[in-house]
């Protein structure tokens, strides 16, 4: 992973290559930024680059014997510990174990999120977890001289998944690291981490992903530029969320959703039933999903007829939409929607039978429109 394979974080980027080039390295980074972020991807290309024997001002070389084997994850001074669970993938407790389904994991895409790597190694439904041993081990894994680079890499991802006792075996060597060691700790909850880990730690503020960003991202994998729109608008910054839902075949939830409120607004029930039929074939996810975008445009059309414009981040496509809609319902019948599909979409995680959810919903909301 390079700083050039990264969308955006120039700032972020910049800091990271002049803390090597100065030798002012913090013994332990904490990559603090969004779910799906760029924070695993900065880790990644920052560890790269430490390591490299041909670094320029901007980037490593890539091309050398240490980027090299950092491009396949099998640095001998690189290492990781993540969240692991039972798995019939896996026999073993420890990170050790699983680190040749994580680096195939890793190279596919470096933004990930947790629940994605649990159903990676087929841990159905079970918690991730990163137990004491697996910290006591750390001194373990870095005791030894580094073999080529000039240091000792320690990437821990999700280190807020750490119980006390893990945390606290973390803590102590933070406290006392060994020479030429660096500690990379990526997190999209830094808020359950303890603060004297918090304050051993150099925090790097990771930003979610712009919306520009997405969409040129999405752009250099061969999006179409409509679709990118409307995935950028979705995803709130969420690269990991972008490249599920490009994977995801015939979902344009933007035709469906306008669908969806002609029913209502025509209150063509026959209509509204097939509609139920359809939308009880689908998997929960996508379900979820196009309750989800429902809520998006909601908001956005309380946005608009409140006279706030300029906060819209709806893509031209949308924007007619909203425009028009907000013309056939009231304030208040918006926010009573809103709350109608908040509560459809808890049933749905509860898994109340679609179908039923669905039709009760649109004959709910259908009565919400002002008519001509």
């Amino acid at each position: 992973m390079l700083f050039k394979d990264i969308p955006g974080l120039e700032h972020i980027k910049s800091t990271l290559i002049r803390s090597v080039q100065t030798s002012h390295l913090a013994h332990a980074l904490l990559f603090d930024g969004a779910n799906g972020g760029g924070g695993l991807a900065l880790a990644l290309a920052f560890s790269t680059y430490i390591n490299c024997e041909n670094k320029s001002d901007e980037d490593a070389c890539g091309v050398c014997a240490s980027c090299a084997k950092m491009n396949k994850l099998i640095h001998p001074d690189f290492h990781s510990i993540f969240p692991i669970a039972t798995s019939k993938k896996v026999s073993g407790n420890t990170s050790e174990a699983f680190l040749p389904l994580w680096r195939t994991f890793l190279l596919e895409t470096p933004y990930r999120v947790l629940p994605e790597w649990l159903d990676y190694i087929n841990a159905e439904n079970k918690q991730g977890n990163i137990s004491v041993e697996e910290a006591r081990g750390i001194l373990k894994k870095l005791s030894v001289k580094s073999y080529e680079g000039e240091y000792k890499i320690l990437l821990i991802w999700k280190p807020e998944i750490m119980n006390a006792s893990s945390a606290n075996a973390l803590l102590k060597i933070l406290e006392e690291p060994p020479y030429k060691t660096l500690f990379l700790l990526v997190s999209d909850q830094s808020d359950r981490l303890l603060t004297t880990i918090i304050s051993r730690t150099q925090r790097v503020a990771v930003p979610a992903f712009s919306d520009e960003e997405v969409r040129t991202f999405l752009k250099q994998q061969s999006v179409s530029e409509s679709i990118a729109n409307q995935i950028a608008y979705l995803c709130d910054g969420n690269l990991s969320e972008a490249l599920r839902l490009v994977h995801e075949t015939a979902d344009d939830r933007s035709a469906w959703f306008a669908e969806w409120m002609r029913y209502c607004y025509k209150f063509d029930v026959a209509s509204l039933v097939k509609l139920a039929d359809a939308f009880d074939a689908m998997n929960k996810e996508k379900q979820k999903g196009l309750f989800e975008y429902a809520l998006r445009l909601f908001r956005d059309m309380l946005i608009w007829s409140q006279g706030a414009q300029e906060l819209l981040r709806v893509p031209q496509e949308e924007l007619t939409f909203v425009q028009n809609f907000s013309k056939a319902v009231n304030f208040d019948a918006l926010e009573n929607m809103v709350q109608e599909v908040n509560v459809a979409y808890y049933h749905i995680e509860r898994n109340v039978r679609a179908k039923m959810v669905f039709l009760d919903l649109s004959l709910t909301i259908a009565p919400y429109f002002q008519r001509r």
